[in-house]
């Protein structure tokens, strides 16, 4: 978290301490939106996912937050990740890489962070299907698991006492078993606190259906994987005394989610999770306007993804929201009445948002508050 506080007058930048992933309306100029509420803007939080593909979510902080400073106005930055990737860099980004076994049995190098006892892992950082260079290049009936469970392994060989696994973006439908094989002390790991971000609620034997086919699965491994993710569920009674079957986002990474939460893990929504290590709802008390927002605006972003998340979580304080986006792909534009969106593709065009992402955000920012002045 930053904090940029701009007094009457431009004093300088101070940036204090610590560190740690809707119609259109129009704005002033180029970006002419129309204000949520008339109260005095003050006090900004900014608080947006990541532009997938252009921009870190701390990098959209940033501009949001420069743009607040050059109108005098205080903003805290706290860059959000929804428990995908992410997560790692809103939780203070890595700062331990450890060579473990990938996707597809070859060695990869993949960054976590331990800190204060905490360790935060992005599996798909370890087992992710971008290492294999995406469905194109994934074995969807041979990819594992292990190199997440090695990474588990080597936090609680660091004296982890609390371990975060961020799910999405997985190469794997192994329901888990690759990292459960790779944990070599079971008994150890159910002695921390393990919590699982994930933002879908797919069960453990639907895993297959939904996300296979997002890995390369033909229809036919589809429903030899449905049919080996069945079988495990057997196993999971009889080792560990769980019904994975039972547990909503047990189907999250393949069955990863189930796995983890048969080892002692508590899967929660990964928004719900980043803003509580953050801080969000403190950071709240006392804002006049929260500004979110993320590459892709589609029907998926009110359903566990941070603009839903920060737009819910506003409304309960009473303050408005401005999203800046790349672009906003819904099929019903309608908002909440406490929410305005810009996207940058409707505003500057495509060719201009993918070159200049950083510094139209800057600008949509700067616009819509100048427009409130």
């Amino acid at each position: 978290m930053r904090t940029v506080t701009a007094m009457a007058g431009m004093l300088p930048v101070r940036f204090p301490t610590h560190a740690v992933d809707n119609p259109l309306a129009g704005m002033v100029g180029r970006v002419s939106l129309r204000p949520v509420s008339r109260r005095p803007i003050r006090r900004i939080v900014a608080a947006p996912d990541k532009f997938k593909g252009t921009l870190r979510a701390a990098e959209v902080a940033a501009a949001i937050g420069h743009a607040c400073w050059e109108l005098g106005i205080d903003c805290t930055e706290v860059p959000m990740a929804d428990g995908g990737d992410g997560l790692l860099d809103a939780l203070g980004g890595p700062n331990r890489t450890s060579t473990v076994t990938g996707p597809l049995g070859d060695p990869v190098r993949a960054e976590w962070r331990l800190s204060k006892g905490t360790a935060v892992i992005e599996m798909a950082r370890a087992s992710g299907v971008t290492l294999v260079g995406g469905a194109a290049g994934n074995d969807p009936l041979n990819a594992t698991t292990t190199g997440t469970g090695e990474l588990i392994d080597h936090a609680l060989d660091a004296g982890a006492r609390r371990i975060i696994v961020g799910l999405g973006g997985s190469a794997t439908t192994d329901g888990g078993f690759g990292a459960i094989r790779a944990i070599t002390a079971i008994a150890r790991l159910k002695q921390v606190e393990l919590l699982v971000a994930c933002d879908v609620t797919t069960t453990f034997t639907d895993a297959a259906e939904v996300f296979a086919p997002q890995k390369g699965a033909t229809p036919a491994q589809v429903a030899l994987l449905t049919r080996r993710l069945h079988r495990m569920t057997q196993m999971f009674r009889d080792d560990f005394g769980v019904d994975v079957t039972t547990i909503p986002g047990g189907g999250a990474a393949g069955g990863l989610g189930g796995a983890l939460a048969a080892l002692g893990g508590t899967l929660l929504p990964g928004f719900e999770l980043v803003a509580d290590e953050l801080d969000l709802y403190d950071h709240l008390d006392g804002a006049d306007l929260v500004i979110t927002g993320e590459g892709r605006l589609d029907d998926t972003s009110s359903a566990g993804k941070v603009v839903g998340g920060v737009a819910a979580l506003a409304a309960e304080y009473g303050i408005p929201v401005l999203a800046i986006v790349g672009s906003d792909e819904r099929t019903d534009r309608s908002t909440p009445p406490n929410l305005d969106v810009a996207s940058l593709t409707d505003e500057f065009g495509e060719a201009e948002a993918f070159a200049e992402p950083k510094r139209l955000v800057e600008q949509a920012t700067a616009s819509w508050l100048a427009a409130r002045r």
